[in-house]
Protein backbone atom coordinates (compact mmCIF):
# COMPACT_ATOMS: atom_id res chain seq x y z
CA UNK A 1 0.00 0.00 0.00
CA UNK A 2 1.96 2.87 -1.43
CA UNK A 3 -0.35 5.91 -0.40
CA UNK A 4 0.74 9.61 0.63
CA UNK A 5 -1.00 11.93 3.02
CA UNK A 6 -2.95 13.52 0.43
CA UNK A 7 -4.64 10.56 -0.94
CA UNK A 8 -5.40 9.64 2.63
CA UNK A 9 -6.82 13.12 3.85
CA UNK A 10 -9.03 12.71 0.49
CA UNK A 11 -12.31 11.67 1.98
CA UNK A 12 -12.17 14.33 4.70
CA UNK A 13 -10.11 17.30 2.89
CA UNK A 14 -13.18 19.25 3.08
CA UNK A 15 -13.59 19.06 6.95
CA UNK A 16 -9.85 19.84 7.31
CA UNK A 17 -10.31 22.62 5.19
CA UNK A 18 -12.70 24.42 7.81
CA UNK A 19 -10.14 22.71 10.83
CA UNK A 20 -7.72 24.72 9.01
CA UNK A 21 -9.58 28.10 9.03
CA UNK A 22 -10.64 27.75 12.61
CA UNK A 23 -7.49 26.52 13.69
CA UNK A 24 -6.15 29.76 12.28
CA UNK A 25 -8.67 31.97 13.88
CA UNK A 26 -8.30 30.20 17.52
CA UNK A 27 -4.36 31.54 16.86
CA UNK A 28 -5.04 35.17 16.41
CA UNK A 29 -4.00 37.39 19.37
CA UNK A 30 -4.06 41.30 20.32
CA UNK A 31 -0.34 40.89 21.56
CA UNK A 32 1.62 41.77 18.08
CA UNK A 33 4.85 39.79 19.00
CA UNK A 34 2.91 36.84 19.68
CA UNK A 35 0.54 37.20 16.58
CA UNK A 36 3.88 37.68 14.40
CA UNK A 37 5.01 33.98 16.05
CA UNK A 38 1.64 32.95 15.73
CA UNK A 39 1.43 33.54 12.00
CA UNK A 40 5.22 32.06 11.87
CA UNK A 41 4.10 28.56 13.32
CA UNK A 42 0.98 27.98 11.23
CA UNK A 43 2.69 28.83 7.65
CA UNK A 44 5.42 26.25 8.67
CA UNK A 45 2.71 23.54 10.06
CA UNK A 46 3.18 19.72 9.12
CA UNK A 47 0.88 16.95 7.98
CA UNK A 48 -1.48 17.41 10.91
CA UNK A 49 -1.60 13.74 11.21
CA UNK A 50 -3.67 14.05 14.66
CA UNK A 51 -6.29 15.85 13.29
CA UNK A 52 -6.45 13.28 10.59
CA UNK A 53 -6.80 10.73 13.61
CA UNK A 54 -8.97 12.87 15.83
CA UNK A 55 -11.64 13.38 12.20
CA UNK A 56 -11.03 9.31 11.13
CA UNK A 57 -12.01 8.37 14.49
CA UNK A 58 -15.30 10.41 14.58
CA UNK A 59 -15.99 8.93 11.20
CA UNK A 60 -15.40 6.06 13.12
CA UNK A 61 -18.04 6.68 15.40
CA UNK A 62 -20.42 7.90 12.36
CA UNK A 63 -19.87 11.17 11.76
CA UNK A 64 -17.65 14.51 12.06
CA UNK A 65 -19.60 17.17 14.72
CA UNK A 66 -18.67 21.12 16.34
CA UNK A 67 -17.04 18.81 19.09
CA UNK A 68 -14.64 16.82 16.39
CA UNK A 69 -13.41 20.10 15.13
CA UNK A 70 -12.83 21.68 19.13
CA UNK A 71 -11.07 18.29 19.67
CA UNK A 72 -8.92 18.58 16.48
CA UNK A 73 -8.21 22.51 17.41
CA UNK A 74 -7.47 21.05 20.94
CA UNK A 75 -4.76 18.45 20.17
CA UNK A 76 -3.40 20.47 17.35
CA UNK A 77 -2.81 23.64 19.93
CA UNK A 78 -1.52 20.80 22.33
CA UNK A 79 0.94 19.37 19.75
CA UNK A 80 2.13 22.42 18.87
CA UNK A 81 2.74 23.77 21.67
CA UNK A 82 5.05 20.24 23.12
CA UNK A 83 7.15 20.63 20.17
CA UNK A 84 7.83 24.21 20.99
CA UNK A 85 9.10 22.87 24.24
CA UNK A 86 10.87 19.99 23.22
CA UNK A 87 13.05 22.61 21.22
CA UNK A 88 13.47 24.66 24.83
CA UNK A 89 14.46 21.51 26.27
CA UNK A 90 16.51 20.14 23.40
CA UNK A 91 18.46 22.99 22.45
CA UNK A 92 17.12 22.59 18.72
CA UNK A 93 17.11 25.18 16.53
CA UNK A 94 15.45 23.90 13.79
CA UNK A 95 11.53 22.34 13.20
CA UNK A 96 10.97 21.00 10.19
CA UNK A 97 13.82 23.04 7.81
CA UNK A 98 12.90 25.75 9.71
CA UNK A 99 14.47 27.65 12.57
CA UNK A 100 12.41 26.77 15.52
CA UNK A 101 10.59 29.74 17.92
CA UNK A 102 13.38 29.38 20.25
CA UNK A 103 16.32 30.00 17.38
CA UNK A 104 14.19 32.87 16.69
CA UNK A 105 12.93 34.33 19.59
CA UNK A 106 14.73 32.98 22.40
CA UNK A 107 14.09 30.62 25.11
CA UNK A 108 11.65 32.58 27.58
CA UNK A 109 9.70 33.57 24.93
CA UNK A 110 8.99 29.86 23.39
CA UNK A 111 8.16 28.84 26.79
CA UNK A 112 5.84 31.62 27.04
CA UNK A 113 4.59 31.07 23.65
CA UNK A 114 4.13 27.06 24.58
CA UNK A 115 2.02 27.78 27.79
CA UNK A 116 -0.04 30.48 25.61
CA UNK A 117 -1.42 27.56 23.21
CA UNK A 118 -1.75 25.35 26.36
CA UNK A 119 -4.25 28.27 27.91
CA UNK A 120 -5.94 28.46 24.73
CA UNK A 121 -6.59 24.77 23.72
CA UNK A 122 -7.79 24.26 27.74
CA UNK A 123 -9.73 27.46 27.25
CA UNK A 124 -11.64 26.16 23.96
CA UNK A 125 -12.54 23.01 25.66
CA UNK A 126 -14.09 24.79 29.01
CA UNK A 127 -16.17 27.62 27.36
CA UNK A 128 -17.46 25.17 25.24
CA UNK A 129 -18.11 22.45 27.76
CA UNK A 130 -15.76 19.76 26.52
CA UNK A 131 -14.57 18.46 29.43
CA UNK A 132 -14.17 14.86 28.57
CA UNK A 133 -12.33 16.37 26.10
CA UNK A 134 -9.90 18.11 28.34
CA UNK A 135 -9.33 15.33 30.51
CA UNK A 136 -8.61 13.13 27.75
CA UNK A 137 -5.99 15.32 26.38
CA UNK A 138 -5.28 16.15 29.97
CA UNK A 139 -3.67 12.26 30.78
CA UNK A 140 -1.94 12.85 27.52
CA UNK A 141 0.16 15.98 28.70
CA UNK A 142 0.81 13.99 32.00
CA UNK A 143 2.13 10.99 30.54
CA UNK A 144 4.40 12.93 27.91
CA UNK A 145 5.34 14.71 30.80
CA UNK A 146 6.27 11.37 32.58
CA UNK A 147 7.97 9.55 29.56
CA UNK A 148 10.31 12.65 28.81
CA UNK A 149 11.68 12.76 32.56
CA UNK A 150 11.66 9.18 33.07
CA UNK A 151 14.07 8.83 29.66
CA UNK A 152 16.35 11.65 30.84
CA UNK A 153 16.67 9.70 34.31
CA UNK A 154 17.26 6.29 32.67
CA UNK A 155 19.10 7.30 29.40
CA UNK A 156 21.83 9.39 31.86
CA UNK A 157 23.32 5.86 33.01
CA UNK A 158 22.63 3.97 29.54
CA UNK A 159 20.78 1.31 31.44
CA UNK A 160 17.85 1.06 29.70
CA UNK A 161 15.90 -2.03 28.84
CA UNK A 162 13.00 -2.98 26.54
CA UNK A 163 10.62 -2.93 29.25
CA UNK A 164 11.05 0.43 29.98
CA UNK A 165 11.60 1.68 26.65
CA UNK A 166 8.47 0.72 25.60
CA UNK A 167 6.94 2.81 28.97
CA UNK A 168 9.07 5.59 27.51
CA UNK A 169 7.33 5.61 24.14
CA UNK A 170 4.40 4.51 24.81
CA UNK A 171 3.73 8.25 27.01
CA UNK A 172 6.41 10.25 24.65
CA UNK A 173 4.80 9.49 21.68
CA UNK A 174 1.97 7.00 21.62
CA UNK A 175 -0.05 9.00 23.98
CA UNK A 176 -0.56 11.99 21.88
CA UNK A 177 -1.59 9.44 18.91
CA UNK A 178 -3.88 7.91 21.50
CA UNK A 179 -5.48 11.03 22.59
CA UNK A 180 -6.62 12.18 19.25
CA UNK A 181 -8.03 9.16 18.28
CA UNK A 182 -9.95 8.55 21.84
CA UNK A 183 -11.00 12.64 21.30
CA UNK A 184 -12.38 12.16 17.97
CA UNK A 185 -14.49 8.91 19.03
CA UNK A 186 -15.71 10.99 22.63
CA UNK A 187 -17.00 14.14 20.47
CA UNK A 188 -19.32 11.08 19.09
CA UNK A 189 -20.71 9.32 21.56
CA UNK A 190 -20.40 9.08 25.52
CA UNK A 191 -19.64 5.57 25.41
CA UNK A 192 -16.61 5.08 27.42
CA UNK A 193 -15.83 1.40 26.94
CA UNK A 194 -15.19 2.64 22.93
CA UNK A 195 -13.02 5.57 23.86
CA UNK A 196 -10.76 2.93 25.81
CA UNK A 197 -10.97 0.65 22.78
CA UNK A 198 -9.83 3.49 20.43
CA UNK A 199 -7.60 5.12 22.92
CA UNK A 200 -5.85 1.54 22.72
CA UNK A 201 -5.92 1.67 18.86
CA UNK A 202 -4.00 4.98 18.72
CA UNK A 203 -1.72 3.78 21.21
CA UNK A 204 -0.84 0.56 19.42
CA UNK A 205 -0.18 2.95 16.25
CA UNK A 206 1.85 5.61 18.10
CA UNK A 207 4.02 2.84 19.32
CA UNK A 208 4.62 1.41 15.77
CA UNK A 209 4.93 4.75 14.84
CA UNK A 210 8.21 5.41 17.08
CA UNK A 211 9.91 2.44 16.38
CA UNK A 212 9.70 3.21 12.93
CA UNK A 213 11.15 6.59 13.35
CA UNK A 214 14.13 4.43 16.00
CA UNK A 215 14.68 2.64 12.22
CA UNK A 216 15.27 5.45 10.67
CA UNK A 217 18.53 6.21 12.39
CA UNK A 218 19.75 3.55 11.11
CA UNK A 219 19.08 3.89 7.53
CA UNK A 220 16.84 1.19 7.20
CA UNK A 221 14.52 2.15 4.60
CA UNK A 222 14.95 6.08 4.11
CA UNK A 223 14.49 7.28 1.39
CA UNK A 224 18.83 8.21 1.02
CA UNK A 225 19.40 4.70 2.53
CA UNK A 226 21.67 6.58 4.85
CA UNK A 227 22.20 6.24 8.92
CA UNK A 228 22.14 9.58 10.67
CA UNK A 229 22.95 8.61 13.80
CA UNK A 230 21.46 11.19 15.73
CA UNK A 231 20.06 9.23 18.61
CA UNK A 232 23.46 7.96 19.23
CA UNK A 233 25.25 11.34 18.89
CA UNK A 234 22.79 12.11 21.54
CA UNK A 235 22.89 9.15 23.83
CA UNK A 236 19.57 8.08 23.32
CA UNK A 237 19.00 4.42 23.39
CA UNK A 238 16.76 2.60 20.66
CA UNK A 239 15.03 -0.59 20.23
CA UNK A 240 17.76 -1.95 17.20
CA UNK A 241 20.49 -0.39 19.99
CA UNK A 242 19.16 -1.85 23.01
CA UNK A 243 18.89 -5.25 21.48
CA UNK A 244 22.24 -5.23 19.98
CA UNK A 245 23.87 -3.97 23.66
CA UNK A 246 21.71 -6.57 25.33
CA UNK A 247 22.40 -9.78 22.62
CA UNK A 248 26.37 -8.55 22.75
CA UNK A 249 29.50 -10.06 24.46
CA UNK A 250 30.23 -8.75 27.79
CA UNK A 251 33.59 -7.22 25.93
CA UNK A 252 31.30 -5.93 22.98
CA UNK A 253 28.58 -4.48 25.86
CA UNK A 254 31.19 -2.48 27.46
CA UNK A 255 32.20 -1.42 23.84
CA UNK A 256 29.16 -0.31 22.66
CA UNK A 257 28.28 1.27 25.72
CA UNK A 258 31.50 3.70 25.76
CA UNK A 259 31.07 4.64 22.51
CA UNK A 260 28.06 5.64 22.97
CA UNK A 261 29.31 7.80 26.07
CA UNK A 262 32.20 8.94 25.49
CA UNK A 263 32.71 8.92 21.09
CA UNK A 264 29.10 9.64 20.43
CA UNK A 265 29.84 12.68 18.56
CA UNK A 266 32.62 10.88 16.09
CA UNK A 267 31.34 9.92 12.94
CA UNK A 268 33.86 6.88 12.46
CA UNK A 269 32.71 6.18 15.77
CA UNK A 270 29.21 6.17 15.46
CA UNK A 271 29.20 4.46 12.55
CA UNK A 272 30.91 1.22 13.77
CA UNK A 273 28.11 1.23 16.30
CA UNK A 274 25.48 1.51 13.77
CA UNK A 275 27.08 -1.08 11.53
CA UNK A 276 27.06 -3.89 15.00
CA UNK A 277 23.36 -3.06 15.29
CA UNK A 278 22.83 -4.37 11.60
CA UNK A 279 25.07 -7.37 12.54
CA UNK A 280 23.69 -7.99 15.59
CA UNK A 281 19.87 -8.27 14.12
CA UNK A 282 18.78 -5.22 15.87
CA UNK A 283 16.98 -3.69 12.62
CA UNK A 284 15.21 -7.01 12.06
CA UNK A 285 14.49 -7.47 15.29
CA UNK A 286 12.51 -3.63 15.60
CA UNK A 287 11.45 -4.43 12.21
CA UNK A 288 9.40 -7.51 13.69
CA UNK A 289 8.00 -5.58 16.67
CA UNK A 290 7.00 -2.81 14.69
CA UNK A 291 4.87 -4.83 12.50
CA UNK A 292 3.86 -6.68 15.52
CA UNK A 293 2.00 -3.78 16.89
CA UNK A 294 0.71 -2.61 13.73
CA UNK A 295 -0.94 -6.19 13.15
CA UNK A 296 -2.39 -5.91 16.65
CA UNK A 297 -4.18 -2.15 15.95
CA UNK A 298 -4.93 -3.35 12.57
CA UNK A 299 -6.85 -6.74 14.13
CA UNK A 300 -8.35 -4.06 16.82
CA UNK A 301 -9.65 -2.32 14.21
CA UNK A 302 -11.51 -5.24 13.28
CA UNK A 303 -14.15 -4.62 16.13
CA UNK A 304 -15.67 -1.63 13.91
CA UNK A 305 -17.88 -2.30 10.84
CA UNK A 306 -16.40 -1.11 7.53
CA UNK A 307 -16.75 2.46 7.16
CA UNK A 308 -14.64 5.64 5.43
CA UNK A 309 -13.28 5.99 9.60
CA UNK A 310 -11.88 2.94 9.84
CA UNK A 311 -10.48 2.78 5.97
CA UNK A 312 -8.99 6.03 6.62
CA UNK A 313 -7.57 4.62 9.85
CA UNK A 314 -5.90 1.53 8.41
CA UNK A 315 -4.45 3.94 5.71
CA UNK A 316 -2.81 6.30 8.41
CA UNK A 317 -1.28 3.16 10.51
CA UNK A 318 -0.09 1.66 7.08
CA UNK A 319 1.43 4.99 6.10
CA UNK A 320 2.85 5.48 9.81
CA UNK A 321 5.13 2.49 9.30
CA UNK A 322 5.68 2.29 6.02
CA UNK A 323 6.56 6.26 5.55
CA UNK A 324 10.12 6.65 4.15
CA UNK A 325 10.82 9.93 6.71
Amino acid sequence: MSLTIKDIRQPIAAELDVFEKKFRASMQTKVALLDKIMYYIVQRKGKQMRPMFVFFAAKLMGGITEATHRGAALVELLHTATLIHDDVVDDAYERRGFFSVNALWKNKIAVLVGDYLFSRGMLLSVENGDFELLRIVSRAVKEMSEGELLQIERSRRLNLDEEVYYEIIRQKTASLIASSCSIGCASVTDDKETQKLVWDIGEKIGIAFQIRDDLFDFGADTKIGKPTGIDIKEKKLTLPLIYAIHHASKKDRKYLINTIKKHHNNKKKVKEVIDYVWESGGIEYATEAMQKYRAEAMELLKKFPENEGRKGLEELLWFTTERKK
